[in-house]
């Protein structure tokens, strides 16, 4: 009897879980075949402390092929699934394309940038969604820093060191508690002109700091954010972004050349395409994952509304703890159906949170428990220690590293601006060409940069 072929499209949080679950309790009995863009399982919530250069990149992605054991890994992007056929099209990182038949499917694509019809955001912004978006973050602010040193007025050089992020939920605060301990690091071993100094904004549409989180979470958060100098206004977005600068809602104009945007997410437009029921762009499934009218078929993660029996009459919320249980769950109903062990309703039970705010804070309430400062840091980082499927020695070690010893301010120029435009369905991917119309910030100051001064990436412009 032919083994079950069980194929995985993505390997984020729940991929990556369904997968290793179902590696586990198959023991070779059915072909597992995971297709994902990358050869590895990013760890999400350590990425700014990769963009403020606390750990080195692969420190958190982990090798599907190393830790998958049993499972075929595909490299490329679903871009045509045909629910009728039973068939998954991909195209392979050199441009090839290939098809996959399944007896099983799990969709676990995940999400992409949110984006709002706001005027320049699109050309000027830049998500934090993926690697290549943290690696040119990373670069972006060095340079900055560097080309605000070298200034030959005082308003360039506050230009460049005002970094505005938009979105005040977990990525958002994370980017702008780490990022404003970079630059200041930055700037004491670089000297700005007299009274410039680093200025960092954090904006929300929201009456507060980690909406939807426990009000003291927030609070602290709030705080820390504050104590270290950064600008946490709520109820403020953009209006619209330039390429020098942005104007706020309340009307106010700053001049800057980085603009973070971290407003949310939006599941894969792969789900569009399927023609199924969906809420809110996210395919409708049961409370076993699976999707009404196709017993074969499986969703998880941010890509799918699971409904929250916690809740009725609601879903799960688009985070990393719910796709990683998703996998979980996903995997052993797919077994389930295949005739190994029962299937069982998705349910789960809330244990806390936390955010890493940088240094030695952090906000936590762990088993509801609200804990801040130092305390807080270390039960935060060791529940991402506890979390990380793999290299929780390397991360520990670049924890110490950075404890002791200077950060390195240099950029590597390895990832440019067009590379990694906003609005772009493959996060994990930087573009390999560069935009051909002329038009834009991002192709113009890649080329000015490249030409006048010798640097990779732009001289002037604007990230889970």
């Amino acid at each position: 009897m032919a083994r079950p072929r069980i194929v995985i499209v993505g390997a984020g949080f729940a991929g990556y879980r369904t997968a290793r679950t179902l590696s586990r309790m198959s023991r070779g009995k059915a072909d597992i075949t995971v297709v994902n863009p990358t050869d590895y399982f990013l760890y999400l919530p350590l990425l700014p402390q990769v963009a403020a250069g606390v750990l080195e990149p692969r420190r958190v992605t982990v090798s599907l092929t190393g830790t998958l054991p049993g499972v075929r890994l595909v490299l490329g992007e679903a871009d045509d699934i045909d629910l009728d056929g039973r068939t998954v099209h991909y195209t392979g990182p050199e441009g090839e394309g290939g098809t996959l038949a399944y007896d099983r499917l799990v969709i676990a694509v995940g999400s992409v940038n949110k984006l709002l019809p706001i005027p320049g955001v699109a050309e000027n912004a830049h998500g934090f969604r993926g690697m290549p978006e943290a690696l040119y973050l990373r670069d972006h602010l060095v340079r900055q820093l560097e080309l605000a040193a070298a200034a030959g007025d005082a308003e360039s050089c506050a230009a460049r060191c005002t970094f505005v992020v938009v979105g005040a939920g977990y990525t958002g605060t994370e980017v702008a508690a780490h990022g404003k301990i970079m630059t200041d690091e930055i700037v004491r071993g670089q000297p700005l002109m007299a009274g410039v100094r680093p200025r960092w904004l954090l904006l929300d549409v929201a009456d507060r700091v980690l909406p939807g989180l426990d009000e003291r979470l927030a609070r602290t958060a709030d705080r820390v954010l504050r104590q270290r100098g950064v600008e946490v206004r709520m109820k403020t977005s953009v209006q619209e972004a330039t390429a020098t600068g942005v104007r706020l809602s309340d009307g106010e104009d700053i001049d800057t050349r980085t603009l973070v945007w971290c407003v949310g997410v939006r599941p894969d437009p792969l789900v569009e395409s399927l023609g199924r029921p969906q809420e809110k762009g996210r395919l409708l499934v049961d409370e076993y994952l699976q999707v009404p009218g196709c017993p074969e078929v499986f969703a998880c993660g941010d890509a799918a509304a699971v409904p929250d029996l916690e809740n009725p009459g609601q879903y799960t919320p688009m985070t990393a703890q719910h796709a990683w249980r998703h996998g979980k769950t996903a995997a052993r109903n797919v077994a389930a159906s295949l005739g190994v062990g029962e299937r069982r309703a998705y349910r789960h039970r809330d244990l806390g949170f936390t955010v890493d705010l940088g240094g030695v804070k952090g906000a936590a309430n762990p088993l509801h428990i609200p804990l801040a400062g130092p305390l807080a840091g270390a039960v935060t980082r060791g529940y991402h220690l506890a979390a990380m499927p793999a290299n929780r020695v390397r991360v520990a070690a670049d924890w110490l590293l950075d404890a002791v010893l200077p950060r390195q301010a240099v950029q590597l120029g390895l990832v440019r601006s067009w590379s990694v435009p906003l609005d772009t369905a493959s996060p994990e991917l930087p573009h390999m060409t560069p935009p051909d119309n002329g038009a834009g910030r991002s192709t113009a100051g890649a080329t000015q940069a490249e030409d006048t001064s010798g640097n990779t990436g732009d001289s002037a412009e604007g990230d889970s």
